[in-house]
């Protein structure tokens, strides 16, 4: 499929460009909006590898660009950063925009089966946004990827990841929420999305699904405030590490004192991560 995208607003940071784009999503139904920061190119034929990031609830493809400072290090690294929306806009969805952590800014990546909510695919969009970026953008190779978020976006990248291990050089988070079948947040999102079978939600735990993806070599990258408010009945950081523990699977997990979950906390340690996925990438 030929996909397209418009350019609707470009600012120069850091020597590189942060660009806007809109473009029509045959998976969702809609047109969709996405971030890139071009890192400064050495030549014109250069071509930069990825960092995907996800973001959480209520967020859209803007927050982690204006707040996150993310920039500076990619710039220095020779990373492109591609920020895309957190779910479906647009389609005017009954009860889409009830709540705040359940359809408009909560797509929760994943591939809803619920008529309902059947344009809610985040999940798929792992498969349509980098064949667009492919067509579109040629100083980009997409072969060489990583994948990061926050809180639902952590989520995201986690269960991603794990699943797609194949098309990503390495994985971080940011509070991510590890275990979303035991919290409110999963548990709300899960029902409406997917039904009552729990067998299907399961597919898009972390946690649960390093049961089933469990040879993995690289390591592993969370960092979590422990002054987070989510972080014991939502975050579940600690089932996430246990389900590792179990398998030998690698992973750094940071706690770190007095931190939130804001991008205060994300833009304190987003250079780690970012040289963390650069290492990766340039092996």
């Amino acid at each position: 499929m030929e996909y397209k995208a418009t350019e609707i607003s470009s600012s120069k940071m850091f020597g590189g460009y942060n660009k806007r784009y809109k473009h029509f999503s045959p998976t969702l139904g809609c047109s969709m909006n996405f971030h890139i920061y071009f890192p400064p190119s050495p030549s014109p034929s250069h071509k930069f590898p990825v960092i995907y990031w996800l973001s959480g609830l209520t967020c859209t493809d803007e927050n982690f660009i204006i707040k996150s400072g993310a920039q500076r290090a990619a710039s220095a690294e020779g990373v492109a950063l591609i920020v895309p929306d957190t779910s479906p806009r647009g389609l005017n969805i009954q009860g889409e925009a009830d709540s705040w952590d359940f359809g408009l800014g909560a797509g929760f990546y994943l591939n809803a089966t619920q008529e309902k909510w059947k344009n809610w695919h985040m999940y798929d969009v792992v498969k349509e946004l980098p064949e667009l970026l492919f067509e579109n953008f040629p100083q980009l190779d997409t072969s060489k990827a990583s994948i990061s978020g926050h809180s639902m976006g952590g989520h995201g990248a986690l269960t991603i990841y794990l699943k797609n291990q194949d098309k990503y050089k390495s994985v971080s988070a940011f509070a991510p929420i590890a275990n979303p079948i035991n919290c409110a947040w999963g548990q709300k999102a899960f029902t409406h999305y997917l039904g009552d079978n729990k067998a299907d939600w399961e597919e898009y735990d972390a946690t649960s699904l390093i049961s089933k993806f469990h040879d993995v070599s690289a390591t592993i990258f969370i960092d979590q405030g422990e002054d987070d408010k989510f972080l014991h009945d939502q975050l579940l950081a600690h089932k996430f590490e246990e389900a590792c523990r179990s398998f030998n699977i690698p992973l750094l997990l940071r706690l770190h004192p007095g931190y939130d979950h804001s991008y205060y906390f994300i833009s304190t340690f987003i250079d780690d991560h970012i040289r963390h996925h650069a290492r990766a990438l340039k092996l």
